[in-house]
């Protein structure tokens, strides 16, 4: 079947020029098996009609979507990485393969690529993905909506036939291609990088571009960066406290894996929290704990200081930095927030707002070993202390470590209570995506190329969204 009628392609990032992107060319990859597509999401831009082999043709094989980017675009940018300035990044394993609207929100989306092959900018990388690797990124992503995180959604995973070498598992291992689509690619080293060589007539272009496509309600500002800047703050002050809430550890925070659209992207070594532990690390390198569970807000405030740099040199120091000064109001507001919905409570504002979600961390820490941090929102859900107290961590909730939070609960009430009829919430335990977990859900893959307990997962993953009801 062609494409829906849903389908509307804008492929507007060409118009940028080539300063700012390389056409590129997939891989021909010995095998395309297709492992895993989004209908959901491709329903969103008119895609959910391709039959498996033309979904093959597209998103393996790369065949240009009917009036779309032709070739793709690697896109050009720098970036810290572990605060560390890298002059020489880019697209290396990715591109932009096309841009649609969104139906119902005509938001401009992209769908790019990762593993898709080697471009000018993949240094001495072989622009390949692991199979592993797609797989833990179809379920961060799938979790990470679940639970209201703003985030990139998988939409397509490939086997591709080849076998990879690398150095931090067993090789030689499993190749894919990943399609992802999110909101923009476009990241704070994409500024960085014009910065860098000293081109503020590019920055300004770059600033146009985004404000036009994806910020248009901005587009009458007196200073449209310094605009555009305060916009990502409170757009990336969300997507921080989204994270905290879902006890969430990025783990490779760098400038070039924060877009300026404020969406989580790019899942390497991930971790959800087994328990609350601010030092909690993600990444086996990460030996000084730089992108721990609690450093993401410093982490995300210093990468927000270095987009300003950038963006000094088209744009009013003074005005930036008030912007800048407004990402610790605007976290803790966006935390508190997220703590209440992820609580499924109704805000009653102020204090009681702040005091209940300062508790419900330190109750959670009081709970130590003994309580893990998924089920802790699962079991309060739209605060019924009874349901609570009455499942299998209730002897925890008991102890005078709760007594705080279940005091401040008393003043709230539930927000759409309807939702704990949900069949989610009928089970003693929740869906969680702990690292032991998705070791599990690998090993039959590897052994055996037993999918049956990866469906089974994302089965679950689609249950606890519609039970939370966040979407």
């Amino acid at each position: 079947m062609p494409v829906s009628p849903a389908y509307r392609p804008d492929p507007v990032y060409a118009e940028l020029g080539p300063e700012f992107a390389d056409p590129v060319q997939a891989e021909a990859f010995p095998k395309t098996i297709l492992r895993f597509r989004n209908d959901r999401a491709a329903a969103s831009v008119g895609l959910d009609t391709l039959t498996d082999a033309e979904w093959i043709a597209h998103f393996g094989r790369f065949e240009p979507l009917p009036g779309n980017l032709d070739p793709p675009l690697a896109q050009r940018y720098h970036g810290h990485q572990f605060r560390v300035y890298n002059p020489e990044l880019g697209d290396g394993r990715g591109f932009t393969f096309a841009q649609m609207r969104e139906l119902g929100t005509d938001r401009l989306l992209d769908l790019g690529t990762k593993g898709s092959g080697r471009t000018p900018w993949s240094r001495s990388g072989d622009g390949r993905l692991t199979l592993k690797g797609g797989v833990r990124e179809v379920l961060a992503t799938a979790m990470l909506e679940a639970l209201g995180v703003p985030t990139s959604r998988s939409f397509s995973l490939v086997e591709t036939g080849e076998g990879l070498e690398r150095g931090d598992e067993p090789s030689p291992t499993r190749s894919a291609v990943l399609v992802r689509l999110s909101h923009s690619h476009i990241r704070f080293g994409s500024f960085q990088r014009h910065a860098f060589f000293e081109q503020p007539d590019r920055i300004s272009a770059l600033v146009d571009h985004v404000v036009a496509r994806y910020f248009p309600e901005i587009e009458g500002a007196n200073d449209r960066a310094r605009a555009l800047f305060e916009v990502s703050v409170a757009q990336t002050a969300r997507l921080c406290a989204a994270w905290m809430a879902a006890g969430f550890v990025h783990g490779v925070l760098n400038t070039d894996n924060m877009n300026i659209t404020g969406e989580s992207f790019d899942y390497g070594p991930y971790r959800f929290l087994p328990k609350n532990d601010p030092n909690f690390t993600a990444a086996y390198f990460d030996h000084a704990g730089l992108y721990a569970f609690g450093r993401q807000p410093e982490a995300v405030f210093w990468n927000l200081q270095q987009l300003a740099g950038a963006l000094s040199l088209v744009s009013d120091a003074e005005g930036l930095v008030a912007a800048l000064n407004s990402f610790a109001f605007a976290y803790r507001a966006e935390l508190t927030e997220a703590m209440l919905r992820r609580l499924g409570l109704a805000a009653r504002g102020g204090e009681d707002d702040a005091g209940l979600v300062q508790a419900a961390f330190r109750a959670i820490a009081e709970g130590g070993e003994a309580l893990r941090w998924e089920p802790f929102f699962f079991d309060w859900f739209c605060g019924e202390a009874a349901r609570a107290m009455g499942g299998p961590r209730g002897d925890v909730y008991a102890g005078a470590g709760f007594a705080e939070f279940r005091e401040r609960l008393q003043g709230f009430t539930a927000e759409r209570p309807e939702r704990l009829a949900d069949p989610y919430f009928a089970g003693p335990e929740p869906e969680e995506l702990l690292y032991d977990q998705i070791e599990a859900l690998w090993a039959p893959i590897a052994e055996q190329d037993d999918w049956s307990a990866f469906q089974a997962k994302l089965a679950g993953i689609e249950r606890a969204r519609l039970g939370w009801g966040f979407h």
